[in-house]
């Protein structure tokens, strides 16, 4: 069987935490940032965990992650 192949859009954009969960980055951090309030882009700033809806889907384009 060959080698499957990892996306690497994706691998640049997760982690895996020690526990085998996905770390992200939160999206609307970019650009127009002058009418965000400074609560909203402070929060931006943090990493969170994907969501487990879409877990099964990322484990199978990061398959050696």
């Amino acid at each position: 069987m060959p080698k499957m192949k990892t996306s690497r859009a994706a691998a640049k954009r997760f982690k895996v935490t020690g526990t085998g969960k996905l770390k992200r980055n939160k999206a609307y951090k970019s650009h127009i940032l002058t009418k965000k309030s400074a609560k909203t882009k402070r929060n931006l700033r943090k990493a969170t965990m994907t969501d487990k809806s879409n877990v099964k889907n990322m484990k199978k384009i990061l398959p050696y992650l």
